[in-house]
């Protein structure tokens, strides 16, 4: 069983850090080419359409992952902190909630994007010439839903015992059936975004019955049978406590890119296609800071849950001086190499030229937005509800957003395309004094 006490206790920072990031460093790159294979490929029919399309449908889709953090990083967070007390009952408890909760919002919300698609397409800004491309792949999508709340709850369920390489594993396994059906799907059978949507759900699919398996073989201190399964003794409550700020990152980043996409096709479908394969550049340099911080919150919440604040203060700084590093090493590789990267996605001399500098735009605040993403995955852990709620509703809302909307009124196109290093900027300073504030008063 995965209990892993010297290595939450007593194993040095480093290696602690390393152990428990890692795995988790790795699953986000597999999540960075999970995202960026549909694009890819869809890019290769050369229908920059077809690629505006996903990129419209993308922060739809980004919901049913905004699930899967609500109770994958709320669960974590609660149950690090009761191993961390020796609770193991009510880690068992927590879990199983976890479990079923997500496969029943997942059926909920699949429904409701079913029934409500019309007005959904209109939301995002689907144009005549994308919106019934961006019918297809949503509504497949929303048929897979349950599947894909419940693969990103249990790849961050697993961690908070430990088991950060059961975790990667299972990520992995998802992501490479979709790379390999992707080719097949998109281009062998000419199914285009529908081919890019089935590949989605059966990759998700394949991560379930890995999660399944790993329980159903008593691997984990961690239970999803039934009889565990409770919502009461404050169990649903500390999830959500925790689990609400961390899913509303998704949901606004998803709001946020409707209104950025929005913005962008009043330029017109070139810029809305650009913007989608920028973005999909830019995630290869945050989603691999966001691994490195979201591997060690267990560490943060279980030894804020036995009282060993020093231990606590040192991964945090630690990981905090890596995220810098890896930051500054990921936005040069990024800036060097834009235009092959861009060319790699689409042959389109219009989106390609916009792509180009809309990566540098993206990449500004790449050296330092780990410290963001360790500033809310750190108070995440100590179960600090309302100080990551505030740091997750303002960049992606209360910065992003506005940002957006005054920036066009005032410079167009360009102020559009420098909303977002402009509101990462404002975050990490938010961030770094709230998360300081904090740390000041442990003993």
């Amino acid at each position: 069983m995965n209990t892993n006490k010297d290595l939450f206790e007593h194993a040095p920072v480093p290696k602690a850090v390393a152990t428990m990031a890692i795995p988790t460093i790795i699953t986000m790159l597999v999540v960075v080419i999970y995202n960026m294979a549909d694009t890819f490929f869809i890019g290769q029919t050369n229908d920059a359409m077809q690629v505006a399309a996903v990129s419209l449908a993308t922060p739809v889709f980004m919901i049913f992952m905004a699930l899967g953090n609500l109770f994958g990083i709320g669960g974590t967070s609660a149950i690090s902190r009761a191993l961390g007390e020796k609770k193991m009952e009510r880690a068992k408890h927590i879990s199983a909630f976890c479990a079923y909760a997500a496969l029943g919002v997942g059926l909920l919300i699949m429904a409701l994007f079913l029934l409500f698609m019309n007005s959904i397409l209109a939301l995002i800004g689907a144009s005549e010439n994308t919106i019934d491309y961006a019918r297809i792949y949503l509504q497949i999508v929303s048929l897979g839903g349950p599947f894909i709340v419940f693969s990103n709850t249990f790849g961050n369920i697993l961690r908070a015992e430990g088991a950060a390489k059961e975790s990667m594993i299972g990520n992995m396994i998802g992501t490479i059936t979709n790379i390999i059906l992707d080719p097949i799907l998109i281009l062998g059978l000419n199914w285009g975004v529908a081919g890019a949507a089935i590949a989605t759900v059966i990759g998700n699919m394949a991560a379930c019955v890995f999660y399944l398996l790993y329980f159903l073989q008593k691997k984990s201190v961690l239970s999803i049978h039934p009889r565990d399964f409770r919502m009461g003794e404050q169990i649903a409550a500390n999830v959500l406590l925790i689990g609400v700020p961390a899913s509303l990152n998704n949901i606004l980043m998803s709001c946020a890119n409707i209104v950025l996409n929005n913005a962008l096709a009043g330029y017109g479908d070139t810029p809305v296609a650009a913007m989608g394969v920028a973005l999909k550049v830019n995630m290869f340099v945050v989603l691999l800071q966001i691994g490195l911080c979201a591997g060690i919150q267990p560490l943060i919440g279980y030894n804020y849950g036995s009282g060993n604040h020093k231990r606590l203060k040192k991964v945090f700084v630690f990981t905090g001086m890596a995220a810098v590093v890896m930051g500054s090493v990921l936005t040069a590789i990024m800036v060097i190499a834009r235009e092959p990267i861009i060319h790699a996605f689409i042959d389109d001399i219009a989106v390609v030229e916009l792509g180009i500098k809309m990566v540098i735009a993206l990449q500004l605040a790449g050296p330092v937005i780990g410290i963001l993403f360790l500033c809310i995955n750190t108070l995440q852990g100590m179960g600090k509800a309302l100080p990551s709620l505030v740091l997750t509703i303002c960049r992606q809302g209360l910065i992003f957003v506005p940002l957006i909307l005054i920036l066009n009124a005032l410079f167009g196109l360009e102020g559009v395309i420098y909303a977002q290093c402009t509101a990462d900027f404002i975050s990490i300073i938010l961030a770094l004094t709230i998360c300081l504030f904090v740390m000041r008063k442990l003993k």
